[in-house]
């Protein structure tokens, strides 16, 4: 029997003052192999929309693949950004339609059209909205923990970007199916998205000694 590449994962979510900040984990399991230590969990669905994914890769790329299509047909026929919630919303209507043979996936998505907003979406298309932070994948507990301590309301973008950081090194550092060579961080805003360097990851997991 082959095994499916699946992200065990710690992924996570942060709203800050002006910006929605997505990061998650490098590894990429197959079976009890770390069959990839650079795999991407950050998606860019829309200019102000994207999430992370924990799960099958395949079915992953799948639902990415849906949801980047409705976003462009969304925009072509009413000349405007598909709300994030819409979004989310039509994400959770597929996966609630195939219960019966569900994609192995859960989803943080964040994005600020037509302001800050973030959800987590299960496997069965269950959707829940989120006023500070959001967590999934195996390392949820870890990541969740150092979260919960350490979250600040209007949290300025760097700040919420090395919490982040630090959240899922916690995760990386005690869940065997989190990992990879790095971290990856997402930050959404009025501008758009963009990805934070590495070196300026890198000089967080110093700060915290997170790899």
């Amino acid at each position: 029997m082959i095994s499916d590449l699946k992200t065990g994962t710690t992924t996570i979510g942060l709203i800050a003052r002006d910006s929605v900040v997505l990061a998650a984990d490098m590894r990429a399991s197959l079976g009890h192999i770390a069959y990839d230590e650079e795999n991407d969990k950050l998606s860019e669905i829309t200019p102000h929309t994207g999430l992370t994914n924990a799960g099958s890769v395949g079915d992953t790329m799948t639902i990415v693949r849906y949801l980047r299509n409705h976003a462009k047909m969304y925009a072509l026929e009413r000349e405007t950004e598909i709300t994030t919630k819409g979004l989310v919303t039509f994400l959770s209507n597929i996966l609630s339609g195939n219960r019966y043979y569900p994609f192995e996936v859960q989803f943080v998505i964040g994005g600020v059209v037509p302001q800050s907003s973030l959800f987590e979406v299960t496997p069965l298309g269950a959707m829940l909205e989120r006023k500070k932070y959001a967590v999934s994948g195996s390392g949820t507990e870890m990541a969740l923990s150092t979260l919960d301590l350490n979250y600040k309301t209007d949290m300025e973008e760097n700040d919420a970007i090395e919490l982040a950081v630090r959240a899922i090194g916690q995760g990386k550092r005690r869940d065997i199916f989190s990992g990879g060579k790095s971290i990856s961080v997402m930050v959404i805003d009025s501008k758009g998205i963009r990805r934070v360097p590495q070196k300026i990851i890198e000089k967080y997991i110093k700060n915290h000694n997170t790899n």
